[in-house]
């Protein structure tokens, strides 16, 4: 899972006692990863579908996103939701995918990832707030920021001036749509990691997008010259 622990004692002791109770119960990583972001970070999480040789877990032939959306019978764990509880719906649903829904607690800014991995390093040494950063298996990175920036990013690029966003390669994700977590696998291509483990205070608190925005903009737009 790979938590970065440093907003208070209590805490880390939290994080502790979830994983040691975790382990005497024989819990999957999954399981404990789950229960880290609802009953950490403050995170809804949906069991998602799975896809193997092209075929998605949820039976339709015919389905638009193998691998890459929840399971329609599969009830959702709110925020809050212990170990136990989260151990017992994964039971129900062996091999389920952990998918966060985005527009509720943060938004996330898409990139490519060689430009995240700029991008964040920068970040970091200018000392700017950070959030949790995942890599997918397509080769995109996942910057999670305050909830409203998917809607609020082409008027944000424009008051920086900025390009649009499809001009930068750059996409808001937002309300309805859904981010594969590490450690789950999307779409059969391979695991989701983190590049930035969530912290607890920027996993409760992203930072607001355009904290991040100007240099994500910056690093993606002189990857493209």
């Amino acid at each position: 899972m790979g938590f970065t622990i440093g907003s208070s004692l209590g805490s880390s002791r939290g994080i502790r006692d979830l994983r040691s109770a975790a382990r005497r119960r024989g819990r999957s990583s999954e399981c404990t990863a789950v229960a880290e972001f609802t009953g950490l970070c403050g995170w809804d999480v949906v069991p998602g579908a799975r896809a193997a040789a092209g075929a998605c877990s949820c039976g339709r032939g015919d389905c638009p996103a193998p691998g890459a959306h929840p399971l329609d019978f599969a009830p959702e764990l709110p925020a809050g939701s212990t170990l136990g509880e989260v151990s017992e719906a994964w039971a129900r649903f062996p091999g389920a995918a952990v998918l966060l829904p985005a527009g509720r607690t943060f938004d996330v800014i898409e990139v490519a990832e060689p430009v995240g991995c700029r991008a964040l390093a920068r970040l970091e040494r200018m000392g700017l707030p950070v959030g949790p950063v995942t890599a997918t298996p397509q080769g995109r990175a996942h910057f999670f920021v305050a909830p409203g920036a998917a809607a609020e990013l082409p008027r944000l690029l424009y008051r920086m001036g900025w390009d649009a966003p499809s001009a930068l390669d750059l996409r808001g994700l937002g309300r309805g749509t859904y981010i594969t977590a590490p450690p789950s696998d999307r779409g059969g291509r391979g695991p989701v990691r983190w590049l930035r483990p969530p912290a607890l205070d920027s996993a409760v608190r992203p930072p607001e997008a355009r904290l991040l925005l100007g240099t994500l903009a910056y690093v993606a737009h002189r990857s493209r010259a």
